[in-house]
């Protein structure tokens, strides 16, 4: 195992590990070349002289190299290092959606539904690489800090143009599609199968089949049915409850055909949950086919019992609890795999070709009735005059030209097509279409001028709409950033300025509709800037005559705040007392104004008890500070704990220890006793970390202290 401090390739410091599993270690590290910090997934020793597994190892980076997606961890290199091979990742602090399900128990419907749909996203981009990548799970799902979901681990990903017929690399066993049960085909739809057990996960709390082992699990995928969502919970919505049924459908052409279809009906459900727009094909294409070698059970037992016997030859392997993985790694049980598949098919051909041929002889037997093996001879008739019949003309299928009826509405498309077919069977189906207004058709099927079989279904998709998007968040950004930010989703922000005590002049304040809300492309949003805290005036005390002590009391009674103390001689006030305020008693100024003060040194005469002279009595040095930096408009909302320390001639001193929240601030500390009349320097911790400005400078604080006489 690899130690901080630790270089690969003279390039990436091992910084710490982030976690373990059956084949690599994942590191967090620090990319020297580049500045940023990475997730190194490094394979562990003992595997590395297994071609096999450096191959499949390998492979997962080359699978994951080409795509580039938010909801994909970016893959940035790969290589390995005196026989450590890594590959290079982008680093994603979060947590597992395995994790997140086991705090929560399970999610809520539009929590669940939202992660589906960035998981869907990025299997999407894979499948438009022609990636598949046969183990989606919750445990190869990350959400971020920032609710970014992203999908990771491409260890046993193909391409779904290269042959994806497998027996023995499957992925974990309670996500597994059925034909991957089979060991059969795997495409596009296995991992909307494994998604659709993942979001009945998350809904439900718990997968759709358990066992005590491997193979029953795995059977169940094949054989069993899984409890309706909506029997388990009532507060389901009907379409989540029938878009999960789909993508578990036990046939891959009943499930969604492709990323996108699936990601249309989750939108779609979370504006309209309780619609009953999804629709579950009846009928059975073999579009997916299943290679069917041997009985399920005997096949799915050898491959679970070869796992288990190479599990137990290698005793230091660390695993998942969660991944019941059915891998098999051994190049030898491959290669007679490999033959035995080979043999079948060569059996299976033997068979059909026995068939064919006894097929041809019984033909050639009922052409000869009586059997004579030699050939009798006949007379050649002679020719005549008289036409040969023709043969009876096959029947010829009716068809019908098709109409074009796109930007037609959909009762005028109807009529055009029943006007040439009215047995015509026609299927609409809604698509989101920022083209199209409601109820007009924006695609058809089949294309117009097309000779369509009468008695073929006819689809025509319905404009319902631009498709609804979510507010962004942008409560604190400043009107400009909003403004971008908005219009890239196709809305319109319009701004209106309100007062705030809280959030800084210029920054956005809140939304209407209010943020995270389902809109549509167009819609307006009304966005709320600060224009500061409302200017509200107050009447300044009288101080002269007062201590500083009593003047401070005063000030932040009314609402405002001392400013610069000036030390003057005076013969008419005794050393302490204020003798002058720059603004007039009974002045209305706005509250927050900084009112500056002279304070007496005593007569010219007296000796100055900071200068170090002994004075006429005991004195001691009272002063304050303001904290006019609001430290929560930079790490957000909540509380923090906030540490004032003051530095004083040499020493440090805390003079400030509370929990404390946006609303405490401008903090005013008073009566601070110094030990002397100099200035002291003020530095704020929050949570432990000292604050600073954007240059990476410690904010300071000045306090400036007076000489009290006891």
């Amino acid at each position: 195992m690899l130690k901080p401090g630790m270089f690969i390739s003279d390039r990436y410091e091992i910084i710490d590990i982030v976690g373990s599993g059956g084949m690599a270690d994942v590191y967090k590290a620090k990319d020297e070349r580049l500045n940023r910090f990475v997730a190194i997934k490094v394979l562990k020793p003992e595997y590395s002289s297994d071609k096999s597994f450096v191959n499949k190892f390998r492979g997962e980076a080359q699978s994951a190299a080409g795509l580039s997606h938010p909801n994909i961890v970016n893959v940035y290199d790969v290589g390995d290092d005196g026989g450590l091979h890594y590959i290079v990742m982008e680093l994603v602090e979060g947590i597992t959606l395995k994790r997140f399900i086991e705090r929560k128990g399970k999610l809520e419907v539009k929590e669940a539904v939202g992660i589906a749909i960035q998981i869907a996203q990025g299997m999407e981009a894979a499948h438009d690489n022609h990636i598949i990548h046969r183990d989606i799970k919750p445990q190869n799902i990350i959400i971020s800090r920032d609710g970014k979901v992203k999908v990771t681990d491409f260890g046993i990903a193909k391409a779904s143009n290269s042959n994806t017929v497998t027996s023995n690399a499957m992925g974990s066993v309670h996500y597994l599609s059925p034909e991957q049960a089979r060991g059969g085909y795997s495409d596009e739809k296995s991992d909307i199968y494994s998604l659709g057990v993942t979001l009945y996960e998350m809904l439900s709390g718990k997968v759709p089949f358990a066992g005590d082992n491997t193979v029953s699990v795995a059977m169940l995928h094949i054989q069993g049915e899984a409890m309706p969502l909506r029997e388990l919970d009532d507060n389901i919505p009907l379409s989540v409850d029938k878009i999960v049924q789909k993508c578990m459908q036990k046939r891959p052409e009943r499930r969604y055909h492709s990323a996108s279809e699936l990601i249309v009906d989750l939108k779609r459900a979370l504006s309209n949950p309780n619609g009953d727009f999804v629709q579950i094909p009846s009928f059975v294409a073999n579009d997916s086919p299943t290679i069917n070698i041997s009985n399920d059970l005997g096949r799915i037992k050898s491959t679970a019992y070869y796992g288990d016997k190479y599990k137990n030859a290698r005793p230091n392997k660390v695993v998942d609890d969660d991944d019941d993985d059915l891998d098999s790694t051994s190049s030898k049980m491959d290669k007679i795999f490999t033959a035995l598949t080979i043999t079948a098919i060569l059996v299976l051909a033997a068979v059909i070709m026995f068939i064919v041929g006894r097929f041809i002889l019984l033909k050639d037997d009922n052409t000869n009735p009586d059997n004579d093996p030699v050939p009798t001879l006949t007379p050649t008739p002679e020719p005549t005059l008289e036409p040969t019949p023709s043969p009876e003309p096959t029947p010829s299928i009716e068809t019908y030209t098709f109409p074009s009826v796109i930007g037609h509405k959909l009762e005028d498309a109807e009529r055009a097509i029943k006007a040439k077919n009215p047995k015509a069977h026609i299927i609409p189906q809604e698509e989101y279409s920022a083209e199209y207004e409601v109820g007009y058709v924006m695609r058809q099927y089949p294309l117009s001028g097309t000779d369509y079989p009468v008695d073929s279904e006819v689809i025509l998709y319905v404009s319902i709409g631009a498709e609804p998007v979510t507010i962004p968040y942008v409560y604190g950004n400043t009107w400009e950033h909003a403004e971008q930010k908005l219009k890239e989703y196709g809305l319109v922000p319009e701004r209106e300025d309100v007062f705030s005590s809280e959030i800084p002049s210029g920054s956005v304040v809140s939304t209407d509709p209010p943020k995270e809300s389902i809109v549509k492309p167009g819609d307006t949003i009304m966005v709320y800037v600060s224009k500061g805290p409302e200017a509200v005036q107050t009447a300044v005390p009288s101080l002269v005559g007062k201590t500083v002590a009593q003047a401070e009391e005063l000030l932040s009674e009314a609402g405002l705040i001392r400013g610069d103390i000036n030390y003057e001689p005076s013969g008419t006030y005794s050393e302490g007392v204020i003798t002058y305020q720059d603004n007039t008693a009974g002045e209305l100024v706005d509250i927050g104004t900084k009112i500056n003060i002279t304070v007496s040194t005593g007569s010219e005469t007296d000796v100055d008890p900071g200068a170090g002279g002994s004075g006429s009595g005991n004195y001691r040095y009272i002063g304050s500070v303001t904290i006019d930096v609001n430290p929560f408009y930079y790490v957000g909302d909540g509380e923090a704990e906030i540490i004032l320390e003051m530095e004083q001639n040499g020493y440090g001193t805390e003079i400030y220890n509370e929990m404390a929240s946006i609303v405490d601030f401008p903090l005013t500390v008073r009566n601070i006793e110094g030990e002397s009349a100099s200035i002291g320097l003020v530095t704020m911790y929050v949570d432990g970390i000292i604050f600073k400005d954007e240059q990476g400078n410690p904010y300071v604080w000045v306090v400036e202290f007076e000489a009290v006489e006891e």
